[in-house]
């Protein structure tokens, strides 16, 4: 059921799923969602990597499946199997590069 990208079986409800989804979108990460009460051909491989059970989230990188992870082990497994899937870092924001660093100002305020 697994490709190359990254997968998140999820089903409605689980608040588990919310927290893993907002987190993963929160890092810019680019994922699939399958409800797995509405393919059971998710819900069936779910239960082939979690010992006969639906447990979700379950997510797979490439063909590496990890059942209930957290959003740091799924990006970890993301850069050891996948290097190509993570986001682009983020450019300096331009209010941080106008605003001068706190360490160079005095208590005051002036650098």
């Amino acid at each position: 059921m697994s490709n190359n990208g990254i997968i998140l079986y999820r089903r409605p409800g689980c608040p588990y799923c919310t927290w893993l989804r907002r987190s993963l979108r929160a890092k810019r990460l680019a994922f699939t969602e399958i409800d797995i009460w509405a393919d059971p051909r998710a819900a069936a491989f779910v239960r082939s990597v979690a010992d006969g059970n639906e447990t979700v989230p379950t997510v797979t990188v490439g063909r590496h499946a990890m059942v209930n992870p957290s959003a740091a082990e799924v990006l970890s497994a993301v850069a050891e199997l996948a290097p190509a899937l993570l986001p682009a870092p983020c450019p300096e924001s331009w209010w941080r590069r106008l605003r001068p660093s706190r360490r160079t100002l005095d208590r005051r305020g002036r650098p």
